[in-house]
């Protein structure tokens, strides 16, 4: 066995401290809390009331907003306020500390020279600044502290977005960066990328760019802000709130700051004279409109529409978000150098405009390439993790053909076209295909590509995040019919089972497959690990084909459907080698059976699970009720009853976790489950999980004959409940009859109070009420409006 790399210690963070409860530190503080990182949050004294009310205060603010930056709301109480005059001594033994304070040097530094004498000699000190620079922060710190000094810059929402720049100084110490990495990445779960010590650093040097050539030549092709939105979003593989929705989401304050940081500290930019808020950004931030904090900025809401700015008018219009046919036809063309050419010929103002902003773009990151990031990799995926695009600028730029795309770029700038006339860098036209190969990603510092990072915690990513034309090992196919495909990755007997449908929805092919899988892996493998390829883990069973045999009056062939989907579930739960399902993304109805099946559940933090057929009219018939009311009795046999109270609600609310953590809190996953932060961490964990149980001689639970149930008295006493939500108008006669439907199922049926039963029993008990609820009007009505639009249908 070889030495480890580094004699030092690997960097243990089991507490944190962040300096400042302002919006982003109170979310970082949040997602520590998250990660289980024991977490102080610092803020002035308050002037009235407790000391360490602005901290208090903003805790509670945490519960309310949204996106949750809680994974678990009861998680705020673990959450320790504190203020620089009484609690420093907090600090003493912190493992990291950072500062999260206004974008000030002076404040900065001021707070720097008041925490340094409390900071522990271990402590890693960061700046959470999202362009300040890191090694004029770290002139203020003693001589000891500054190698423990780095920038670790969070993106908002920190809970959400993947991205950590991380900054170091000319004196960081090199193995407090690897332990700083390996702690964002897999306690943390982000995507870590090393940015130059450069103002605004990767993401928003170049994002900011994006959204000012964006504005420039909304103004130079007088498009309107909902005509552009409708341009630069989804149509081009970027976020839905596009450019002007983000802008009043960030708050066109905080975006005018950035823009001011931009041109005071980018003197030598050739861009520098585009570096200045427009006027109409000027004017409503003057009028105090700021965006969504306001209620009004480039859109308002006017009663139930969203209403648009139109500067001509001085006033806002309709909006309608509406791409020109000649140019939604262009951008739908699947080629992405096809699409470019007719961008670049087009005459129309929409195709010239979007022509103009990706030139812009192009031209400006590859410009700044070698002094803001060691390679085209950092910035692609700084714009993809921190932005939301589906592909980096430098990606998208080679997707399209580079020495072509190249080519144009250079004409544009001869003929006074581009916003610049910087030249493009020699290296742009050296005959190269682009700026990712094989060999790894383009350098322009060391002129040569540059291979992924080496960094062991990498290896935990068996499917990282891939860069255009990146291919990783498919592993080999054991079995496979049209549903699903079984294979392996590697020598570890582990054999894993994904599904080919759409949203990786259930059918019968899905059903059968998973059962002759496990047969196959009973006789070949030690174990098996259900993981999807791409998300959702599952959206469901197939309700197209279930509701066709319903209309077709096919109930028979129904009722053997649903027993298929039982057998199933059992199949899961009864294999002969452990079963892990790896969850991320959405897992819904039967997606979620077949997890409360297996004999662990390994999930991604950013896991929304739910037993939601009562949205559709329906119950869960996959053994997910029966599996509730066996876990009911095992945690309380005396009273079954009290265990299900809880679990009663969610289903019948058909409510849906928003996180791995709180579907742990609803009941959907057990204590025994695992929470993974990283989602690509995803299937080496839960492969490390099933080579554990099935290392430890894990055998299957034996089938249950005797489970005490709460009974009719359980049922009458949830229907009681049901009776006061129906009197209020919160529930419709046909809700009331699901749930109650529901409860019978959880409390065994229609017998005495503490009887015993077989899983037979709740099994069939499941199918019956399934079966019958199915032939209703009003469940098929229900099946059929959401199936046609995305939505529950209330009847």
């Amino acid at each position: 066995m070889t030495a480890p790399s580094s004699s030092k210690p690997a960097l243990r963070i089991r507490k944190a401290a962040v300096l400042g409860a302002g919006v982003m530190g109170a979310q970082i503080a949040a997602h520590l809390t998250n990660a289980n990182v024991e977490t102080v949050l610092f803020d002035l004294p308050a002037k009235d009331g407790p000391k360490s009310g602005i901290a208090l205060k903003a805790i509670e603010n945490l519960k309310k907003l949204s996106p949750a930056p809680l994974a678990d709301t009861t998680r705020a109480a673990s959450i320790i306020p504190a203020n620089y005059d009484d609690d420093l001594a907090h600090l003493e033994d912190v493992d990291l500390v950072i500062e999260a304070i206004a974008e000030r040097m002076d404040w900065k530094l001021d707070l720097y020279k008041k925490i340094a004498p409390h900071v522990s000699k271990s402590a890693v000190l960061a700046s959470n600044t999202s362009g300040l620079s890191i090694n004029g922060l770290a002139e203020a710190l003693p001589e000891e502290l500054r190698h423990r000094f780095t920038g670790v810059h969070f993106f908002n929402p920190p809970r959400y977005m993947h991205l950590v720049e991380l900054i170091p100084t000319r004196l960081t110490d090199a193995s407090v960066l690897e332990g700083l990495e390996a702690f964002l990445t897999t306690t943390v779960g982000k995507g870590v990328v090393y940015a130059k010590d450069t103002p605004n650093f990767i993401g928003n040097r170049i994002g900011v760019f994006s959204m000012l050539a964006t504005m420039h030549h909304t103004e130079q092709f007088k498009l309107g802000f909902d005509t552009v939105d409708a341009l630069t979003g989804p149509a081009v593989g970027r976020p839905k709130s596009a450019t002007y929705r983000t802008a009043d989401v960030v708050g066109l304050d905080t975006m005018a700051h950035v823009i001011k940081t931009m041109a005071d500290t980018l003197a030598d930019d050739p861009w520098h004279e585009y570096f200045k808020a427009p006027a109409w950004l000027s004017g409503l931030i003057e009028q105090g409109a700021l965006g969504q904090k306001t209620g009004a900025g480039f859109y308002k809401k006017a009663g139930k529409d969203i209403v648009v700015l139109d500067v001509a008018k001085r006033d806002y219009r309709a909006s309608e978000q509406k791409a020109s046919d000649e140019v939604a036809a262009i951008l739908a063309i699947k080629d992405p150098a096809d699409k470019f050419a007719k961008l670049r010929a087009s005459n129309d103002p929409q195709a010239q405009f979007l022509w103009a902003t990706f030139r812009d773009l192009f031209h400006y990151t590859a410009y700044h390439l070698a002094d803001i990031a060691d390679t085209a990799r950092d910035v692609d995926f700084a714009i993809r993790w921190g932005y939301g695009w589906k592909l980096g600028p430098f990606e998208t730029w080679q997707a399209a053909g580079w020495q072509q795309v190249a080519k144009w770029i250079q004409e544009d700038i001869d003929a006074g076209k581009a916003m610049s006339k910087a030249p493009l860098p020699a290296w742009v036209t050296d005959g190269r295909a682009g700026v990712h190969g094989k060999s790894g990603s383009y350098s322009a510092a060391a002129h040569a590509d540059k291979p992924r990072s080496h960094h062991p915690v990498y290896q935990r990513q068996l499917f990282p995040d891939p860069l255009l034309g990146e291919k990783f090992d498919q592993g080999s196919t054991v079995w496979e019919n049209d549903g699903v495909r079984l294979w392996t990755l590697g020598e570890d007997g582990v054999g894993i089972i994904s599904f080919k449908t759409k949203m990786n929805t259930v059918n019968d092919q899905v059903l059968d497959g998973i059962q002759h899988a496990i047969g196959v892996a009973e006789e070949k493998l030690k174990a098996v690990v259900i993981w999807q390829t791409g998300e959702p883990f599952s959206a469901g069973a197939d309700l197209k084909g279930a509701l066709g045999l319903l209309q077709a009056g096919k109930v028979d062939d129904f009722r053997s459907m649903v027993a298929n989907f039982q057998r199933t579930s059992m199949r899961i739960k009864h294999a002969l080698v452990p079963v892990v399902s790896a969850v991320r993304g959405l897992a819904l109805g039967g997606g979620c059976e077949f997890q409360m099946h297996s004999a662990r559940t390994v999930a991604a933090l950013e896991s929304y699970i739910g037993l939601v057929e009562a949205g559709v009219g329906l119950l869960p018939a996959g053994g997910g009720l029966h599996e509730l009311a066996i876990r009911a009795a095992q945690s309380n046999p005396a009273d079954p009853f009290e265990s299900l109270k809880k679990v009663f609600e969610t289903v019948a609310m058909a409510k849906v976790a928003g996180s791995a953590l709180e579907a742990r809190q609803m009941g959907l996953l057990r204590d025994s489950d695992v929470v993974v932060f990283n989602p690509y961490e995803l299937l080496y964990v839960a492969k490390q999980v099933a080579i554990s149980l099935a290392e430890s001689g894990w055998r299957a639970p034996l089938y249950n004959r005797q489970v005490p149930v709460a009974g009719d008295v359980g049922t009458a006493t949830f229907k009681a409940s049901l009776a006061n939500l129906q009197a209020g108008y919160l529930a419709s006669e046909h809700d009331v009859a699901i749930a109650t439907r529901i409860a019978d199922c959880l409390c065994g049926g229609d017998i005495e109070r503490g009887s015993l039963v077989d899983e037979e029993w709740l099994l069939e008990l499941e199918r019956k009420h399934f079966v019958e609820l199915a032939q209703t009007e009003k469940t098929q009505a229900r099946i059929a409006h959401t199936m046609a639009t995305g939505k529950p249908l209330r009847n």
